[in-house]
């Protein structure tokens, strides 16, 4: 006997979204499995957030089938608010509050009564935030502000999560904290839908990535799958001096040379091209002082799909 598979957490069929005579969202279609971690890129006013706005029931669409934890946000819009928890581009964070409070509050709102309490004191210590839970949010650094943002958002224990952009601003080590809590969050089952700014973020957290550009969805796929899109690669030589870096150009012309920094650059990136560019130096006798292999990544994904070098976004459009 086999069973059907579960319900896919996000499934968006046509989305469009206007404002005046300006199409942010032109019909476009995907699903997010549930207790993945689905991530959109794309340019300044691709319209990430505005997804996030229409998924989240903060804004209507103007067209198209979309549902959120099985119940559609056109019809059904209290039930999907009760499955969700979103966490936007900015802290919602009250700083004239302390932790505590900012946590308590929202348990409240919630009607959560001692269950919240004892919500409250659990994500304090899940976040790493218990010796500064009494200080006021303006004593907090960025990261820690971070931290509490998405503690609040999980007071009502949201099966799906909507992060916009949850890492802007922050140092490398905050948010590296803020991966593995995103990996903990899903490793117990939560789906998370991620914005972000960062393609090395989207590439070490997201199961699966759409490419959001011109109001259409450009690419989908897996990191890898992503990565097949783009062709070649490069390895860069790097020579103790000139002589040397005119001989190996010789050898391997057409190949583009720097001569102030004394490397050359040569097409190919994969074991087969290595192995022959290894062969060769080898067997002129060329001492090469460095090398590095360059294969495609998410930016060159990226730029070859959309034409910009970075998917920065700070506008909700």
């Amino acid at each position: 006997m086999t069973t059907s598979p579960a319900p896919a957490a996000i499934e968006v069929r046509g989305l469009r979204k206007s404002f005046g005579e300006h199409v942010v969202l032109d019909g476009i279609d995907f699903d997010v499995p549930a207790g993945s971690v689905y991530a959109l890129l794309g340019p300044n006013g691709a319209g990430k957030t505005t997804t996030v706005h229409v998924l989240s029931t903060l804004l209507r669409a103007d067209g198209g089938d979309i549902r959120v934890a099985g119940h559609s946000v056109a019809t059904e819009a209290g039930e999907v608010r009760r499955a969700i928890g979103v966490t936007g581009q900015f802290s919602a964070v009250d700083k004239f509050l302390t932790g505590r409070e900012n946590l308590a509050l929202v348990a409240d709102l919630r009607h959560l009564g001692r269950a919240g309490r004892r919500r409250t004191e659990d994500l304090l210590e899940q976040f790493e935030l218990v010796e500064a839970a009494d200080r006021l949010v303006s004593t907090y650094s960025g990261g820690m502000q971070r931290r509490l943002d998405l503690a609040m958002t999980l007071i009502g224990e949201p099966r799906i999560i909507f992060l916009d952009e949850p890492t802007a601003g922050l140092d490398p080590r905050s948010r590296r904290t803020m991966w593995q809590v995103v990996r903990g969050l899903v490793s117990a089952g939560v789906t998370i839908f991620l914005t972000t700014q960062y393609l090395e973020e989207a590439d070490e957290l997201a199961d699966r990535i759409a490419v959001l550009d011109g109001g259409r969805l450009v690419a989908q796929g897996t990191a890898s799958e992503l990565k097949r899109l783009v062709p070649g690669g490069h390895v860069t030589l790097q020579f103790a001096d000139t002589a040397a870096l005119d001989d190996a150009a010789r050898a391997f012309a057409p190949a583009e040379r720097d001569d102030e920094a004394l490397t050359l650059q040569i097409a190919g990136g994969d074991v087969r091209s290595l192995r022959e560019i290894l062969d060769r130096l080898d067997r002129d006798g060329i001492d090469v002082a460095g090398l590095a292999v360059h294969t495609p990544d998410l930016d060159d994904v990226f730029l070859a799909l959309t034409g910009h070098h970075e998917p920065a976004e700070t506008t909700t459009r």
